[in-house]
């Protein structure tokens, strides 16, 4: 199974119309469009599952294919880099100290 990744999104698209579209190219496993935690409101993107077959049609038949008088990017997503180990530590002798009078 494949997870593209869908940009370029009217702000009105739902998750009905998603699948609708890329169900035509083979079975659409699951959609999630992407809110703005503060206002609730689509930011213009989602991610959906497929097939990988379904989702290499998907993508070439897609990608570049207005929905909404918005022209479509569709791609095969990135796993998100999991956070590395901390950093940012203070090395060494971070001065003051020495001989007061």
């Amino acid at each position: 199974m494949k997870k593209l990744y869908i940009g370029n999104l009217p702000f009105t698209a739902t998750e009905d119309e998603i699948r609708e579209t890329f169900g035509a190219h083979g079975t659409v496993h699951s959609v999630a469009l992407i809110m703005d935690r503060e206002t609730g409101r689509p930011r213009g993107f989602g991610f959906i599952e497929m097939d990988d077959d379904a989702a290499m049609a998907a993508q070439q038949a897609l990608d570049g294919k207005e929905m909404g008088g918005r022209a479509l990017k569709v791609n095969e997503a990135q796993d998100k880099p999991r956070g590395g180990g901390g950093g940012g530590g203070y090395g060494g002798n971070r001065g003051g100290g020495g001989d007061r009078w």
